[in-house]
């Protein structure tokens, strides 16, 4: 199947007329614009191809063979035909990358699929910021593979993680900190979290993590490493003798070297908070900013977040 996209953006195309939002006048400074979805199927315009309607969109039988699956518009999902592997899929990325990760978990989108983002706008900042999204998005599942993903309070690091891993077939969630129990603001936001994860990923609550990352081999998002450690001082009884958490965090980072497993993980950037009044939170501080750094050295990719951009560390 040759799939040629004549255009890839939303309806009104990419900027939208009159629209005054950041993404649309980036592209109108540079004098840029991407035209409405439209594509050449093995040669036939798709919109000449014999359709077959499913929710959320539609499916095509190429003129060479084939079938393609589509989404009929910005913010469609369309739904497989079951038994179905596709040979290719045009989808919203921008909007529901995790869609993505729904069709691969249902077997509809295989290694062999070619995947294409469609009916593309202003809902992403630029063409490079979808680019860099969709690189991840092709990634394969499995590692090893390890992300660390650093940020200050609610700089957006915890969305980064996800968004990561939002296509993949299967992730383990892996919640280090408290259930939220007799704590209602922060019941408030471990829920917000968890209607914020797709549906079919796997949630684990554990400070157990060097286990975790010796048995996974598959897509895990752990959030984060900080609640982590307070958990290993207490077990370790480290808060006034922080050197007794030494062989809890050497436990972690061999893990962490060794695991076969794509692994994002979310922690605070210590160097952005203030310097902690008491001696247990400057012993938590100074553990925390080591671990980062050794996490680091033993990753393939490190990132900072803050205000919701991303800047990758080299």
């Amino acid at each position: 199947m040759d799939i040629e996209l004549r255009g890839a953006a939303a309806p009104g195309g990419w900027p939208e007329p009159g629209c005054r939002c950041a993404s649309c006048g980036r592209l109108r400074a540079a004098g840029t614009r991407h035209g409405p979805f439209a594509a050449v199927v093995d040669g036939v315009p798709l919109d000449d191809l014999p359709r077959t309607d499913v929710h959320g969109g539609y499916e095509v039988c190429a003129p060479r063979g084939g079938r393609a699956l589509v989404a009929a518009a910005p913010g469609a999902r369309p739904e497989p035909v079951r038994g179905v592997a596709y040979e290719a899929v045009l989808l919203d990325l921008v909007g529901s990358p995790e869609h993505l990760g729904y069709l691969r978990h249902v077997g509809a989108v295989t290694s062999r699929t070619e995947i294409l983002a469609v009916h593309v706008d202003h809902r992403v900042s630029s063409p490079a910021e979808l680019e860099r999204r969709t690189a991840f998005w092709r990634r394969p599942d499995h590692g090893p593979f390890r992300t660390l993903l650093l940020g200050g309070t609610r700089s957006g690091k915890s969305a980064e993680a996800e968004l990561r891993l939002a296509a993949c077939a299967d992730v383990l969630y892996v919640a280090t900190g408290p259930s939220g129990d007799g704590d209602p603001e922060w019941a408030d936001r471990v829920t917000a979290h968890r209607l914020r994860r797709p549906a079919w990923w796997r949630t684990v609550e554990t400070t157990d993590l060097a286990g975790v990352l010796e048995s996974a081999t598959g897509a895990v998002l752990v959030d984060g490493i900080g609640t982590w450690l307070a958990a290993a001082m207490d077990e370790a009884g480290a808060w006034e003798r922080p050197s007794l958490a030494g062989p809890l965090l050497d436990d972690l980072v061999s893990a962490w070297r060794a695991t076969e497993a794509r692994v994002v993980a979310v922690s605070e950037e210590v160097g952005l908070s203030l310097v902690p009044a008491t001696a247990s939170g400057r012993a938590f501080g100074d553990l925390l900013g080591g671990l980062n750094q050794r996490l680091a050295a033993e990753s393939e990719e490190a990132a900072l977040v803050v205000a919701g951009r991303v800047l990758e560390l080299e």
